[in-house]
């Protein structure tokens, strides 16, 4: 199964920069992302084993309890693999120090539950963001980037993980559907 484990930002966080977004999507080719499956992974699996899945849960269920909540909020923006030949445009997450390695820390255990369950995880570094538009070819960004850097949106505070299966092709306009399959508190 295909499934990653996130943070996903309050209605209100996304409602927010979606409303910040709204007047200017027209304005570039971007395939938009769908604000309703805004979220920041934190661990993924192209092949998670069926049966890892109760000592998936069970990993994460225990990873989150020992994690005390902690504030984000959506600030700037960003481009994979940079401005200048852009893939992906992303809002990026501000957070004080102690936030930032919480949200760190947080990557690392979901990283090693997922392992430890037998899923295949994702090597690349942990970067958090928002992913909110790929382009089908390389391409300035430089501009959204700017326009980006001056977004601030409300803080929130992280309290809870959320295991999501991502079902391609399933979603409007075959795109990914993600499926949240459980739920975990922080502390």
């Amino acid at each position: 199964m295909r499934m990653f484990v996130a943070v996903v930002p309050p209605a209100e966080v996304v409602e927010h920069l979606d409303d910040f977004l709204a007047v200017r999507r027209d304005a570039a080719a971007f395939r938009w992302s769908d604000p309703g499956q805004w979220h920041v992974t934190l661990a993924f699996s192209d092949a998670v084993p069926e049966r890892g899945l109760d000592e998936l849960d069970e990993r994460l269920t225990a990873l989150a309890r020992r994690r005390a909540p902690f504030a984000l909020r959506v600030a700037g923006g960003g481009a994979f693999p940079d401005p200048d030949r852009a893939r992906v445009l992303y809002a990026r997450l501000a957070a004080d120090d102690t936030a930032a390695d919480a949200l760190d820390r947080l990557a690392a255990g979901c990283r090693a539950a997922m392992s430890g369950a037998g899923a295949r995880v994702d090597g690349q570094r942990f970067r958090p963001h928002l992913t909110l538009g790929r382009l089908g070819r390389p391409d300035n960004v430089t501009s959204w980037v700017r326009l980006l850097d001056a977004y601030d949106g409300p803080a929130w505070t992280v309290d809870e993980l959320a295991l999501v299966a991502s079902h391609l092709g399933e979603g409007p306009r075959r795109r990914p559907r993600h499926e949240v399959v459980g739920t975990y508190a922080l502390g």
